[in-house]
């Protein structure tokens, strides 16, 4: 008696590399949470939207972020929260506040949430490079129409209203 052990009907189907496509999706961040915000980016960016979701491959979608300027945290996050940061030299380490992140490097704390929410490695750097982070209304990616996401639709708590 031979028993077969792998069912080709049960296997999981691998999408090859020639087979990947990527669209552009537009998320406007004003008045956004920004750890909200992140997790959405972040499953664009895995690709765990599609259907066709494999761990190991990039077949994730771009993202444009604009107003990042107008991002929000929720409580005293703003003050209070530190990241941490080390030089490479004995007593390095460094430390800022998203308050004083947010005037030299506008959309570094959105970037560094979305980092943390992607695999460490070569593959997590690579899927890194399709979030795109803008100041304003403006970029300059319109000819790849990209797909408008309203963050409040997904749910209210995305957004604060004041």
């Amino acid at each position: 008696m031979v028993i077969n052990s792998i069912n080709p009907r049960t296997m999981t189907k691998f999408v090859k590399k020639e087979q990947v496509t990527s669209s552009w999706f537009e998320i406007d961040a004003k008045n956004a949470v920004v750890g909200r915000l992140a997790t959405v980016i972040s499953k664009i960016i895995r690709g765990k939207n599609k259907t066709t979701y494999t761990p190991h491959m990039d077949h994730g979608d771009f993202v444009v972020v604009k107003n990042i300027e107008q991002i929000k945290f929720t409580g005293k996050k703003f003050e209070n929260k530190k990241y941490y940061r080390h030089t490479g030299h004995p007593g390095g380490i460094k430390e800022t506040t998203p308050e004083k992140l947010l005037e030299k490097k506008p959309g570094e704390t959105l970037k560094l949430a979305v980092k943390r929410m992607l695999p460490g490695g070569v593959l997590g750097r690579k899927q890194l490079t399709k979030l795109k982070i803008y100041s304003g209304d403006n970029h300059p990616h319109t000819a790849q129409n990209p797909q408008v996401i309203n963050l409040d639709k997904l749910n209210k708590k995305n957004i604060i209203r004041n």
